[in-house]
């Protein structure tokens, strides 16, 4: 039986998707129907320690052998939503991932070359027979995106400080599909109108496209999860990221310039600094 540490595990960002009831089919529409009325539903922490219990085994378990049958679940005007986990489809989809990430030597300490085989020959299969799965949860590590804050307002900003009895800090962004949509649209046209195309265009080309994989009425969610840990609450309770970039979109449809440029150093300087604790021991 393996333990699994009680350690809080940073420092990874989630943009979630939380689709009703009604987007699945069954059985698996009956399946999360009783899985949220469950009264012990697990935490993002949860996931991120069962995932590290596997790669802490010998030898370690890059990819879970079978799917996850849990999710987050959520309310959206008084509708049961839940966001599938799927930790199986997301651990081979990372591991495409790694090779960019790490050099060879440091790669094959973590995973032998001979499990991220196994790996990648297990989801060519799986893949052959699912062409169109998708993952509900998209991450990342030491930073939220740019393109992710498009998605949402100021005022949908959700900010809980550590109260020393609870899990600690949460800031969150939750809005409808609809909205997040909407937004992105928006935006799009605005980048194109005014600047060359770039990486944040070709991101916000590529989130668009997962959000088109979703129910309409979905809700969709950006969580800062780990990361709160490695912020100051002074930090966090100063950071106006979605403004900043909602701020710099607007100021690029009225022809200003400067105004855009000033909202954008904002955002860049904060990330910056965030992304440089990662170095730091």
């Amino acid at each position: 039986m393996s333990v699994v540490s009680s350690v809080l595990v940073p420092y990874t960002s989630y943009l979630r998707i939380y689709e009703p009831l009604a987007a699945f089919a069954e059985p698996e529409r009956s399946h999360w129907a009783r899985y949220a009325r469950r009264e012990d539903l697990p935490t993002a922490q949860d996931e991120l320690r069962r995932s590290l219990a596997g790669l802490a085994s010998t030898p370690p378990v890059g990819v879970p052998a079978h799917e996850s049958g849990d999710a987050f679940v959520a309310e959206l005007d008084g509708v049961v939503c839940v966001c599938p986990w799927r930790t199986r489809l997301r651990g081979w989809l990372a591991l495409e991932e790694l090779g960019g990430m790490f050099p060879a030597n440091v790669l094959d300490v973590v995973l032998p070359a001979v499990v991220r085989g196994q790996a990648a020959a297990d989801h060519e299969r799986w893949q052959r027979l699912h062409p169109d799965a998708r993952p509900w949860i998209r991450t990342t590590v030491w930073q939220v995106p740019v393109r992710w804050f498009v998605l949402f307002r100021d005022e949908e900003r959700e900010y809980a400080a550590a109260d020393g009895e609870g899990p600690g800090p949460v800031l969150r962004y939750r809005t409808p599909m609809v909205e997040a949509r909407r937004r992105l649209a928006r935006a799009l046209r605005t980048l194109r109108g005014h600047v060359p195309e770039g990486p944040l265009t070709e991101g916000l080309v590529d989130v668009g496209r997962w959000l088109e994989e979703f129910h309409p009425r979905s809700l969709v969610e950006l969580d800062y999860g780990g990361l709160v840990h490695a912020l100051s609450a002074e930090r966090l309770a100063g950071d106006r990221s979605a403004a900043d970039v909602a701020e710099g979109l607007a100021a690029l449809r009225d022809g200003d310039g400067e105004g855009a440029g000033e909202a954008y150093a904002r955002l860049a300087e904060r990330w910056r600094a965030v992304r440089d604790l990662q170095f730091t021991n």
